[in-house]
């Protein structure tokens, strides 16, 4: 079935193994990361089959450390016609580094990605969608390092939105920086977030599909996201807190056909080419 209107939405991966995740980082230390199976490859090339089924580019935000063990999957992603960006090497929180240690984290995945692709990488986003509130050091240096627009700001989620004070739509910085937020939709005081992840598996489809169609008919794109592990219900299970594992595993084996019916029910492309129809 073809897509029910042509509203271009932007799809992207954060390409990272099931063991980086914030969930699992106070059990999976960050020294035993070499000692696990990894995954990330076949789940990444199950996706890249599934879009050149359905037509569709994406953006892959590729963690250096990644990036650094299969340096042939990022020249793969780049070779199907996908734009790739930049999540950092390590995967670690922006509130844990100074703005010294920042750069050197952003110059090291630069530094093992760039050469894997044809065309300068020009957009980030942070581990765990942490960069902070007062951006002005943040985004001189992605600036310095050639970045064009940053997609690390996920407004609102489930909390109470009055107290926002970024616009949630695609918007130029006074830094100059194009921000590209995650998707939420805001209710009054609240926000739904249907921009992908842990929500896209959480929530049934029609509700997804749904919040879509109320997003574009406010005229504005969503911006979606996934993981690779979140179409891998075989990764290993590891002991956890209920709600870290409820919110680790929930619906795995389900992402995969959800995401197939959402790419056959609306339009999507890179964030690259939704930045360039909208005259970014």
């Amino acid at each position: 079935m073809p897509p029910q209107h042509n509203m271009l939405h932007a799809l992207s991966i954060d390409l990272e193994e099931w063991f980086q995740v914030r969930n699992l980082q106070g059990v999976i230390a960050r020294e035993s990361w070499d000692l696990q199976e990894r995954r990330a490859e076949a789940s990444t090339l199950q996706l890249l089959d599934l879009l050149s089924r359905q037509g569709v580019k994406a953006t892959f935000f590729v963690l250096g450390w990644v990036g650094e063990r299969s340096p042939d999957l990022v020249r793969e992603i780049a070779r199907r016609g996908h734009e790739i960006g930049v999540h950092g090497y390590n995967h670690q929180p922006l509130s844990e580094l100074s703005l010294s240690a920042f750069e050197e984290d952003l110059s090291r995945a630069l530094e093992i990605l760039s050469p894997l692709v044809q065309e300068p990488i020009r957009g980030y986003r942070a581990p765990c969608f942490s960069l902070p509130s007062h951006v002005t050091g943040h985004f001189q240096i992605l600036q310095r390092h050639g970045i064009r627009y940053d997609s690390s700001y996920f407004p609102g989620r489930w909390a109470n939105a009055k107290g926002e004070k970024r616009p949630s739509s695609i918007h130029i910085t006074e830094q100059g920086i194009i921000e590209v937020p995650l998707t939420s939709l805001f209710f009054g005081g609240l926000s739904l977030p249907c921009g992908g992840g842990g929500f896209f598996r959480l929530l049934p489809y029609p509700l997804t599909r749904s919040l879509f169609r109320l997003h574009q008919g406010r005229g504005n794109p969503v911006i979606f996201y996934l993981h690779p592990w979140e179409i891998d219900p075989e990764q290993p299970r590891i002991q956890l807190p209920f709600l870290k594992r409820f919110k680790h595993y929930v619906n795995l084996s389900r992402t995969f056909s959800r995401l197939e019916r959402l790419l056959q029910d609306f339009s999507f492309s890179s964030i690259k080419e939704v930045l360039q129809e909208r005259g970014f």
